[in-house]
């Protein structure tokens, strides 16, 4: 019997269920927001925007994001909580709607030598497993493909204590794949003797030539007084076993000038207090030395695979580990597909998955070995989004922050078929984005400011692109700005010639850069920009080179410490109270002995988020109360350290508080767009693009011929690209020669030269396929670069 369907007429009243619509934030006060209330559609793509500096990480990142990690973390057990890192709950009235937040943000990938872009994704153990099964010959498990792993073998007695104890003999081994030359770096360290002393001096008339080691000092009186030397005869009259005895004798604890000390050799003694630290953390005076001193030669015994012979030597249709990993991602993927084994079928299908997301996402130039540290900002978000384009997640909250950092105009359009994707599956997207052709595709846009710093926080504007570009808000106003060709461009003042460059993938490159003018190095991400400029200048151009690594600092670092401004500072108070200057160093004599000079006193929780409270003593100050006492022009330190730049330029500039060299400082950070940071405030609430500009005022003083910026545009609003080109300017015009490195259209058509790089990327790039006024490059429209300039200028 068959029972017919009824079918309802009238539709069902809506479920409560699907009430949730939107992602509500009340009262958020994070960094700079002022008490923001926002609405955010979900299962929408959502663009923040507003000038840099003005709040918009603060709220996605550090509010919702924040937030719906926290809760997450929440849900597992007290004891899985204490392995996870702790956070405190955004300062917010209320948060409701969350969904799950999956945050692609622009840190860079860990610089570890060890860490690659096979590593950091999943691509690399997948390889290791294929081998593991399909490698002839059959050398062991995955560990024994992995150049993270050393080999290790032992034996001996365990005791088990289990009712009666009893010792069983045992032997334990593992075969892993790590070189051991190298330890799996790939490179090994010589140091340069020529750079440690002047064999032609004595060690009495300083022959050391190491920072710290200077005649008369601890490190020098260790060596002269040893015993083992005579310090008053030149090195080069030293015997073999003097020689052995000052670069390389093994420790030993002697008494030296009636002090027990370790003596060892002046080359162990320098591996071990200077090449064992992170190069980016180092005084400059002891990295200068440190880039001088030690060479990096690829493993003869390796070649630079980082991978055992035995590793080596297994393959499969002809192929090592090693060779998988150093080819192109998009031939690897080729190769992977005409691989035809049914016993691992489910793993080739997952591998060809992950490696053609890197074409998709246009990374199909890298290779697996390449070191994650040296992929630019853009690079490495685009690498951590491989892991959630194939996700069959639905109803997530993915959080971007710039994800056309470093991508060409004709990449653009790749990435944004990339988030509607993300989008259509029922993900609510949140984008943090200045690029007008990503704000066009926006469903809804939030646009933060007015201003930056303390001038902004505040929500200027909710709604659609269309209404954004009818508002009076700085976006909405320059939304549409297209910088015009210059009616004219500067004549060079001469060459730097770059003769058969061949790092990376470049093609025997000649090209000449021209000095004394804008010259704009462009061309499709993994073109060979970055290994042009960075890789193949002159050794000797005195060039000053300003990329996008990260700036190392605590939350003790601020823009005076970093800068150098409050050396002259101090100096400055010490000198108009008649004290010394150690006494205005929230790090020395100065700080609060309650907080140490923090401010804030922390306290742990175990696994619960930490407390910070200002401390009670200073009321946040970090100086002792007798340090306020002292004052210049009528403020104490504390106060001198909460004036924004603006302020302190003036406040420095005249009168009993004028101080020349902390004026030119800030002088500088106020060229570069910064002049509403508070000098105080720590490096680590900066932003990405704030970092960079503090690293470009810094190092604008140095004494270079040549700037080579990186992207300076990254995380600038319409409004600040502007004022930048305009900073360009006066560095040119001051006599200085600038390359930059960038894919921003108003920045190419106010170049006097663009040198255009490609046709494509990895092997299908690394050619110069124009060189000439960006007039030109838009008269000819011959590469990808021309015509989307061409259209950017409507020409």
């Amino acid at each position: 019997m068959s029972m017919a369907r009824t079918r309802q007429t009238t539709p069902p009243a809506p479920h409560a269920a699907d009430s949730h619509e939107v992602i509500r934030v009340h009262g958020a006060r994070v960094n700079n927001l002022k008490d923001v209330h926002v609405e955010i559609p979900k299962r929408r793509l959502t663009v923040f925007t507003g000038v840099s500096g003005s709040g918009k990480s603060s709220l996605v990142f550090g509010t919702i994001a924040a937030e719906s990690q926290r809760l997450i973390n929440e849900t597992y057990s007290a004891f899985v909580q204490g392995f996870m890192p702790t956070m405190a709950r955004p300062e917010v009235d209320v948060l409701e709607g969350l969904t799950t937040a999956i945050s692609v943000d622009q840190q860079r990938l860990g610089a570890d030598p060890r860490s690659t872009v096979g590593t950091a994704t999943d691509a690399n153990a997948m390889l290791r497993i294929l081998f593991s099964r399909l490698g002839d010959p059959h050398i062991g498990s995955p560990n024994a493909y992995a150049f993270n792993v050393p080999s290790v073998r032992a034996s001996g007695a365990i005791t088990v204590e289990r009712g009666n104890r009893k010792a069983v003999k045992a032997t334990f081994e593992r075969t892993g794949g790590m070189c051991p030359r190298c330890e799996g770096r790939g490179a090994v360290t010589d140091i340069d003797l020529t750079q440690l002393y002047d064999a032609s001096k004595s060690l009495s008339e300083g022959a050391l030539t190491i920072p710290g080691y200077t005649a008369g000092g601890w490190n020098y009186r260790l060596y002269a007084s040893s015993g083992f030397v005579d310090p008053d005869k030149p090195i080069r009259k030293y015997t073999k076993r003097e020689l052995h005895d000052l670069l390389y004798r093994e420790p030993e604890r002697m008494k030296i000038e009636g002090i027990n000390m370790t003596y060892e050799g002046l080359v162990l003694r320098v591996r071990k207090s200077m090449l064992s630290k992170d190069k980016e953390a180092m005084q400059p005076h002891i990295r200068a030395f440190v880039e001088r001193a030690v060479t990096f030669t690829v493993c003869p015994e390796c070649e630079g695979t980082r991978l055992s012979e035995a590793a080596r030597s297994s393959k499969i249709a002809g192929l090592s580990i090693a060779d998988a990993c150093a080819l192109q991602i998009s031939d690897l993927a080729v190769w992977v597909r005409g691989l035809d084994e049914p016993s691992v079928a489910p793993l080739l299908t997952a591998l060809g998955a992950t490696l053609d997301s890197f074409t998709e996402i246009g990374l199909g130039y890298l290779s697996l070995e390449r070191p994650s540290g040296t992929l630019s900002g853009g690079e490495a978000q685009r690498v951590k989004m491989i892991r959630h384009l194939g996700s069959s997640l639905t109803d997530t909250t993915y959080v971007f922050d710039e994800p056309t950092i470093g991508l060409h105009p004709h990449d653009i359009q790749r990435m944004n078929d990339l988030l509607l994707r993300l989008r259509d599956k029922g993900n609510t997207v949140l984008v943090v984005e200045h690029k007008p052709e990503v704000v066009a595709i926006a469903d809804h846009v939030v646009d933060l400011g007015p201003g930056a710093g303390t001038r902004g926080g505040t929500v200027c504007f909710e709604g659609t692109v269309e209404a954004l570009r009818g508002s009076d808000t700085v976006t909405g106003r320059h939304l549409d700005d297209r910088a015009a060709l210059k009616k004219t461009v500067r004549e060079p003042t001469g060459v730097l010639e770059i003769r058969g460059a061949d790092a990376n993938n470049l093609r025997d490159v000649d090209v000449d850069v021209p000095l004394g003018v804008l010259c704009v190095v462009t061309g499709v991400a993994g073109s060979g920009k970055s290994s042009l400029v960075h890789g193949s200048l002159p050794p000797g151009a005195d060039v000053v080179a300003i990329d996008q690594t990260p700036i190392k600092g605590s939350r003790r670092s601020n823009p005076a410490t970093y800068t150098g401004l409050l050396e002259p500072v101090r100096k400055a108070f010490a000198k108009a109270n008649g004290v010394k200057p150690a006494l205005f160093s929230a790090n020395s004599e100065g700080a609060c002995p309650t907080c140490n000079g923090v401010g804030v006193i922390y306290t742990d929780l175990g696994m619960m988020a930490g407390v910070a409270a200002p401390c009670e003593d200073c009321e946040g100050k970090r100086f002792q109360a007798q340090v306020l006492e002292y004052e210049l022009g009528g403020r104490d330190i504390s106060e001198v350290l909460a004036m924004p730049v603006a302020e302190a330029e003036r406040f420095f500039a005249e009168g009993e508080a004028r101080v020349p060299a902390a004026h030119r400082i800030l002088e500088r950070l106020v060229d570069v767009g910064l002049g509403y940071l508070t000098l105080g405030q720590p490096l680590t609430t900066l932003s990405g693009g704030e970092r960079q500009r503090l690293r470009l005022a810094t190092q604008m003083a140095e004494k270079g011929g040549v700037y080579v910026l990186d992207e300076p545009t990254s995380g600038l609003h319409l409004a600040d690209v502007q004022q930048l080109l305009g900073l360009l300017d006066r560095l040119v015009d001051s006599g200085k020669s600038v390359v930059v490195i960038e894919h921003h259209q108003a920045v190419m058509a106010h170049a006097d030269w663009i040198v255009d790089l490609g046709p494509g990327a990895g092997h299908d790039g690394g050619r110069i396929v124009f060189e000439g006024t960006p007039a030109d490059l838009v008269a000819d429209r011959s590469t990808l670069t021309g015509e989307h300039l061409a259209a950017y200028v409507n020409a």
